[in-house]
């Protein structure tokens, strides 16, 4: 690590303020371009540890940037994993406040609930598979904290992969009654299509990008726990949103989950 334990603590409430009160800022490595990736998830932890502490629950993990689509867009190569709390899951056709962020943008996702623990190394698909209760669509609502949406992958980790919101909906398939490599899905906005794509697009197979966050988690000695709420990545480009905006999935044999902005 490159930076004092008080610069972590400092930049931790610096881009947790810029979330809770959607005002942006220049990336983090602007005035620190020295820091590693233990800095940047030791930011990502401290932000955990103050919602916590303000009584957030977290309620699940996501993988960022597991797309080809999603690491041309943002021009990096390495995928990436951040938290969710209770506060950020959107009843599925409600509406999400706009002026409580700064830029949103949506990702069609497979979301993935363990009904058994997953720890790695080692982790591969079939793990994955076995230790999934349900599979089912999800809308994730990314949001960077950076000015314009420019940042490097060190900033992002940092501000918690631009974790906001996400909504989950339609119908719950067990992994094994789906083929997730193949499934086809069409995002829209205000009823008109705006993406395609398929589940093979993140990392080969939704499931794929859930062992790697496994294996990621237990180089730092942590495991997925039983019960979590996964989000395994966004399998189109992000698409920008703004108030008056209605979004709707639509996933090849799990239905489709919906969600407005105002």
């Amino acid at each position: 690590m490159k930076l004092s334990r008080e610069a972590i603590e400092q930049l931790a409430i610096h881009l947790e303020t810029c979330e809770l009160e959607a005002k942006d800022t220049p990336k983090i490595t602007d005035e620190h371009p020295d820091m590693d990736w233990d800095d940047a998830y030791a930011i990502q932890d401290e932000i955990r540890r103050r919602k916590i502490a303000r009584g957030n629950r977290v309620i699940g993990l996501k993988a960022g940037l597991t797309s080809h689509a999603k690491m041309k867009q943002m021009g990096v190569e390495t995928p990436v994993f951040g938290f969710l709390v209770d506060y950020f899951s959107v009843p599925e056709g409600s509406e999400i406040n706009t002026s409580e962020l700064i830029h949103p943008k949506v990702e069609p996702e497979i979301a993935f609930v363990t009904k058994a623990p997953l720890r790695g190394p080692g982790c591969h698909i079939g793990a994955v598979l076995a230790a999934t209760d349900f599979v089912i669509p999800a809308i994730e609502v990314i949001d960077s904290r950076y000015r314009d949406f420019k940042f490097d992958l060190k900033s992002v980790v940092a501000d918690n992969c631009s974790s906001s919101r996400f909504v989950v909906g339609g119908s719950m398939a067990g992994a094994d009654d789906v083929d997730l490599r193949t499934t086809g899905i069409v995002l829209e906005k205000n009823g008109e299509p705006v993406a395609f794509g398929a589940g093979a697009a993140v990392l080969g197979h939704p499931a794929a990008a859930v062992a790697m966050l496994a294996n990621m988690l237990g180089e730092r000695g942590e495991e997925i726990p039983a019960g979590s709420l996964i989000l395994s990545g966004g399998i189109t480009e992000a698409v920008a949103v703004q108030p008056g905006d209605d979004v709707t999935l639509r996933v090849q044999g799990l239905g489709s989950v919906s969600v407005r902005f105002k």
